[in-house]
């Protein structure tokens, strides 16, 4: 994808959650069922690092599960991270833009500052719940999920979720034409959907729908294996599509 498109599409999911960032933020006071499944792999010690965390709901799912390690929250909108509300000082929030910031060595530099270790550490677990399918462009989700391959220990786990939004008609329904946007189908990659939001306003996000082999060519592509995939969310079950990676170890020298 040309590299305007993909920032003229960033700016257009940015302009999105800056406006309708607190009426988004209350149709998640919650974790989806998919993430709940997800908790029991999460260790109480663990080291975490939400990517794309918005209003720290599984934040709040890990306080009450009794996490007691380390926690570090990224997201680039203010108001869905004003709407987090009260955790403790190992929960740590920072405002970066994961598409175009280091935010790589700013997590692991709060990480740091949450531990006692002598050594540099890093993270056990990295999640990414609904992210990848609002970055545009093949090259943009590899970068950010190379680092994420860079701030895990060995064997640490990436734990994401992609939008299925094609297996409900009333989604479906919510697919814009790209003119729209004041863009072409042909400027776009297979996969990209432009899609209106109709609460306290109109509104268009970009989101992509990734399929399994999508996702396990990315996973190799970036130094993962592929653990476990199963389907969950919405009233079929079927609006969520969650993935349990692994880093793969590092080659011997």
């Amino acid at each position: 994808m040309d590299s305007q498109i993909a920032d003229y599409l960033l700016m257009l999911n940015h302009e999105f959650y800056q406006k309708f960032g607190e009426a988004f933020a209350r149709t998640r006071q919650r974790v989806q069922p998919g993430v709940r499944r997800l908790l029991p792999r999460i260790a109480h010690e663990a080291a975490i690092l939400d990517l794309g965390c918005g209003n720290g709901n599984l934040a709040h799912a890990l306080l009450g599960a009794g996490h007691r390690g380390p926690y570090v929250g990224l997201d680039f909108s203010a108001s869905l991270l004003a709407a987090r509300g009260d955790l403790p000082p190992t929960f740590r929030f920072l405002q970066i833009d994961l598409a175009h910031e280091d935010w790589s060595s700013r997590a692991l530099q709060a990480l740091a500052s949450l531990t006692a270790s002598t050594s540099p550490p890093l993270f056990n677990i990295v999640t990414a719940f609904a992210v990848l399918h609002h970055l545009p462009g093949a090259d943009l989700r590899l970068n950010l999920l190379r680092k994420a391959h860079n701030v895990l220990a060995e064997d640490g786990l990436l734990l994401h979720s992609e939008w299925q939004f094609l297996n409900s008609p009333k989604l479906t329904a919510r697919i814009q034409p790209w003119s729209r946007a004041g863009l072409r189908a042909d400027q776009v990659e297979s996969g990209d959907y432009l899609l209106d939001w109709r609460a306290n306003g109109q509104g268009l996000r970009y989101v992509h729908h990734f399929t399994e082999e999508e996702l396990r060519a990315l996973a190799n592509a970036s130094g993962f294996t592929v653990l476990e995939t199963f389907l969950s969310d919405g009233h079929n079950g079927r609006l969520g599509l969650y993935q349990v990676w692994r880093k793969c170890p590092s080659p011997a020298p």
